[in-house]
């Protein structure tokens, strides 16, 4: 299998957790990818020219990360990250959507500052900003729910906040949360998290 990479961003870094925890990571082979470029390769196999992109040795193109984890965890034997039926798989499902949607936001944000200055739309980050905000809201109150054994939800939740440290740090997204940054300490001792860190610049 091949992956269409970036170190930086967190829904690769989510697949690439999932791999880790499913025992897949030596099957895929990590292909760097820059979005940006004209006529990107990626978009050959993606018509969306994003990543995470995957694909399988039958050479099928997955994408995006909830459909490449889920297919991810069909692949082993042990323990699924995707709980099959019931109040627990909703809740994993309704995690990883919450994660996901936070991430967007950071990274439409960081796209903004990214722009030339007179183009830049205060309102719109703001707008993003109160998205993370809320996002994060929730999660503190629903801290209990984070507990347990590993799912797709829990680690989208830790890739998502460490996105926050990494690009967003100014944010303090820990004040005022602390169920959830005690939860976040302790998923930051989980092997898959620590073999996935970006960069630190």
């Amino acid at each position: 299998m091949k992956l269409r990479y970036s170190q930086t961003s967190p829904f690769v870094r989510k697949v690439l957790m999932v791999a880790h925890e499913t025992g897949l990571a030596g099957r895929i082979e990590i292909v760097p990818t820059d979005v940006w470029e004209v006529d990107a390769p990626v978009t050959r196999e993606n018509p969306l020219g994003k990543i995470p992109t995957l694909i399988t040795d039958d050479g099928l193109a997955l994408f995006d990360s909830p459909v490449i984890c889920e297919y991810l965890d069909s692949l082993h034997g042990g323990r699924r990250l995707f709980p099959a039926e019931g109040p627990a798989r909703w809740t994993a499902l309704r995690q990883q959507a919450l994660a996901d949607g936070v991430c967007d936001a950071a990274v439409l944000r960081r796209v903004e500052t990214l722009r030339p200055e007179s183009l830049r739309s205060a309102d719109w980050m703001e707008r993003q900003r109160r998205v993370m905000e809320r996002g994060v809201d929730l999660l503190e109150r629903e801290a209990d729910q984070l507990e347990g054994e590993a799912t797709i939800g829990t680690l989208s939740v830790a890739c998502m906040l460490d996105y926050l440290d990494f690009r967003w740090k100014s944010d303090g997204w820990r004040q005022g949360r602390p169920r959830l940054a005690g939860w976040f300490e302790r998923m930051r001792e989980r092997e898959s998290f620590r073999l996935t860190l970006p960069p630190t610049e």
